[in-house]
């Protein structure tokens, strides 16, 4: 694993991207305390965790649905809700306001 300072980083940028091109985790610090990680994107990263994080954020904030989420991830839609179900993210987003409205009209 590589240190960056960022007074180094600032200086000479191409630490950073070299360190990721050879597939190096690098710790990035301020005034000698850490303040971040920097790793390269390769499949074992994504597939393992962030890929997933990234999906299911998506989900949340109703970017993608269900059926995108596990075809996503590579799961079955009982699969990918038993994922949000452990992660005590709500699988079905119902608005009961159309229910009431439908019965104040009828």
């Amino acid at each position: 694993m590589q240190t960056i300072g960022i007074k180094d980083l600032q200086l000479n940028p191409a630490i950073l991207t070299n360190s990721l091109q050879n597939d190096e985790y690098t710790m990035i610090t301020k005034h000698s305390k850490p303040i971040g990680m920097a790793v390269s994107f390769n499949d074992a990263i994504i597939s393992d965790g962030l890929k997933t994080a990234l999906m299911v954020d998506a989900y949340k904030k109703g970017y993608i649905s269900l059926g995108q989420l596990g075809k996503s991830l590579d799961i079955s839609h009982k699969k990918a809700m038993k994922m949000l179900s452990l992660m005590h993210i709500d699988v079905v987003d119902y608005d009961f306001k159309d229910d009431v409205k439908f019965l104040d009209s009828f």
